[in-house]
């Protein structure tokens, strides 16, 4: 690859390969203050460590059903490769918050290749302290100063219009023509008072459905409803409502089609949570037909998308 003065720093959350890191991913996403909101870090690391103990071999049991690896790294790699081939200005790289490949690692390669300038883009198309700030503010904590302003970030993307064209095909391809889906947008839930002290990430999220619904219905798509529900509730707080499981309950001997909108790359909670766990509730609950589409991941529509970001942004 020719000598690139640029980068292009893919950010996500990660994920396990063995069960050595799952341990590690849930003990680094608890002790993350923006995760668990203790201002103490004593404290916050006393209360990852005992959460960590209680969920990984429950955790676990999760991930061997879906071939003891989260689809998450593979996916990622094949999107990085892609966007190092057709993305010319730049040299691509992907740093995960909570799993390899860390962005102290990457920085150094970074260095190594003699990088002038950096864009940070978060695989979160909605903003959210927990994903694109912890993401954004780690990856800065070990970049030397001398960067200065030859970094920027972008800040969410769900209102580009490529972005959202990848969406609507990726549904598309999964209705087959039938206009008696019920669609549901599935988000990734936010305990309430992260929301209520100002994370714009419900506002967004329900500006996207909005923009997604208008470009589902001029290009003639139907369902019989369009809805956004939440998953991945955990404790005993009070989350962003309503559930999945709640949603769900609405459509007994219908047919229902899932798009998980806060996610990118396919994880362990789409091809498990969603595909497997809430399948099984679905079917528990009479609902006749229960699809899930797949995240964009790595399609080449995305990789043009991402060049539209860039070029936007």
């Amino acid at each position: 690859m020719e000598n690139k003065k640029k980068a292009l720093i893919l950010l996500n959350m990660g994920g396990a390969r063995d069960k050595n890191e799952l341990k590690m991913f849930l003990t680094n996403m608890f002790n993350d203050e923006n995760i668990l909101t203790i201002k103490s870090s004593f404290l916050r690391k006393i209360i990852a460590f005992m959460i960590t103990k209680r969920r990984l071999d429950d955790a676990w049991k999760n991930y061997e059903l879906i071939g003891n690896c989260s689809p998450i790294n593979p996916l990622s790699e094949k999107l990085v490769e892609k966007c190092n081939q057709k993305i010319d200005e730049y040299k691509t790289y992907q740093v995960m918050r909570y799993t390899p490949p860390f962005a102290k690692d990457v920085i150094d390669l970074i260095l190594k290749d003699k990088i002038e300038k950096i864009v940070l883009l978060p695989l979160y198309p909605q903003y959210s302290t927990t994903t694109t700030k912890s993401s954004v503010e780690d990856f800065i904590d070990f970049l030397p100063y001398s960067f200065g302003i030859n970094i920027r970030y972008i800040e969410n993307f769900y209102k580009n219009d490529k972005f959202n064209e990848c969406i609507v095909s990726e549904i598309e391809k999964n209705i087959m023509n039938e206009d008696d889906f019920n669609l549901i947008f599935s988000a990734h839930g936010l305990p309430q008072k992260i929301v209520t002290n100002g994370d714009p990430y419900e506002k967004q999220m329900k500006e996207h459905i909005e923009i997604l619904t208008k470009k589902l219905e001029e290009k003639n798509i139907n369902f019989k409803s369009i809805n956004l529900a939440y998953q991945s509730k955990v404790g005993p707080m009070k989350w962003l409502e309503p559930s999945l499981e709640e949603m769900l309950k609405n459509f007994k001997e219908q047919k229902v089609i899932i798009y998980p909108l806060s996610f990118i790359v396919d994880n362990s909670e789409t091809v498990f949570e969603l595909d497997i766990e809430y399948r099984h509730i679905a079917l528990n609950l009479g609902i006749k037909e229960y699809k899930v589409c797949p995240c964009v991941n790595d399609s080449d529509e995305f990789v043009e998308a991402i060049k539209d970001i860039l070029n936007k942004s």
